[in-house]
């Protein structure tokens, strides 16, 4: 009777475990740099949470933090997902130049074609060459904007002579390098400075899609907006991450782990791309109600723009060859992916 009590017993105990287990909650702390307004928070972590916590029976729920509320700065959002001072974050790879080599490729001029397709080609990117950049954090998604195009406060660009000494914001170290190439000194900061710069004119211009303009009112500092021919691969693009703290996927049951693996990886890529480009219309709309002048620079112009800049492109397949890689190819398999899912 005493071996069939603690038998019970024990058995009781593990079935208690188990339930607690299975019946175990999660509140995600999920942190970004815009307002609560914006494509990234309204269109892409609100679904996705709604998600979760109808797949975990509201198990799973978000917390969600825009505008950097939890402190610091947009380039240590990574390193926030890392430590685990947020649980999931959304950030741009090029705010930490030189962390992620690999994961540039889809950041060289003239690369990008469409946000979802690039974005679904980013992902397969990241399985297949880049793994190792992100072994410090669960990383949940990939993508990239739509288009980015030129705002300019005094000058209208139509030539690439046109950037000779234009001060001229970028967001990374790759369209950093392209605007030097095109003649304009670069300078580097992440979006939600620009505005200021812009109006101290610390920047004559800045190049960025037409989903952020609004949000940051860049719609009533400029004058002028210089779009690509659309026939054209996009003059930039910007790569970001959605990152899950490591230890805090870890210590998910398997049931909640699937959960989020389930919204996980290369559609939850290409939703994030494909919801930020939408915003580009009414972005569009927006900034012509300003009465900012937009024009658009042709194909054949774009041709010399491209022609200054190519070298760009063995630049950065050297480095990744001096990083171990055959950077050659690794730079054709970006592309190819790219091609593979371009409509």
């Amino acid at each position: 009777m005493k071996k069939l009590l603690a038998k019970t017993l024990v058995a009781a105990s593990v079935a208690g475990t188990a339930l607690a287990v299975q019946a175990q909650e999660v509140t995600l702390k999920v942190h970004h740099f815009l307002s609560p307004t914006t494509f990234i928070q309204v269109g892409v972590f609100e679904p996705w949470c709604a998600k979760l916590a109808k797949e975990s029976a509201n198990r799973i729920k978000c917390q969600i933090y825009p505008a950097m509320q939890l402190g610091g700065t947009p380039p240590q959002l990574f390193d926030q997902a890392k430590d685990g001072v947020a649980d999931v974050v959304w950030t741009v790879l090029g705010y930490s130049a030189n962390r992620f080599p690999m994961s540039e490729v889809f950041e060289l001029p003239f690369t990008m074609t469409n946000a979802e397709a690039t974005s679904r080609a980013a992902w397969d990117f990241y399985q297949q060459y880049s793994k190792h950049e992100f072994k410090d954090v669960h990383l949940l998604a990939m993508h990239v904007h739509g288009p980015g195009y030129l705002f300019t406060t005094k000058k209208q660009m139509k030539v690439m002579g046109d950037f000779k000494g234009m001060k001229f914001r970028a967001p990374t170290r790759l369209t950093n390098k392209m605007l030097a190439m095109l003649g304009a000194t670069p300078v580097g900061m992440p979006v939600p400075a620009v505005p200021e710069a812009l109006s101290k004119g610390v920047i004559e211009g800045a190049v960025i899609p037409y989903q952020v303009v609004p949000s940051i009112k860049v719609n009533e500092l400029v004058k002028y907006a210089a779009e690509t021919d659309p026939k054209y691969n996009a003059l930039y693009t910007t790569v970001f991450a959605i990152a899950m703290n490591k230890a805090k996927y870890d210590s998910l049951p398997a049931d909640l782990k699937k959960v989020i693996d389930n919204n996980s990886g290369q559609e939850f890529s290409a939703m994030a791309g494909r919801v930020q480009e939408a915003d580009d219309g009414p972005g569009r709309e927006k900034v012509k109600a300003s009465g900012v002048t937009i024009n658009v620079i042709p194909a054949a112009e774009l041709d010399k723009w491209k022609k200054a800049t190519d070298s760009l492109d063995d630049e950065w397949a050297a480095n990744i060859t001096k990083l171990g890689n055959d950077g050659p190819k690794t730079l054709k398999a970006a592309r190819d992916l790219i091609k593979k899912y371009t409509k």
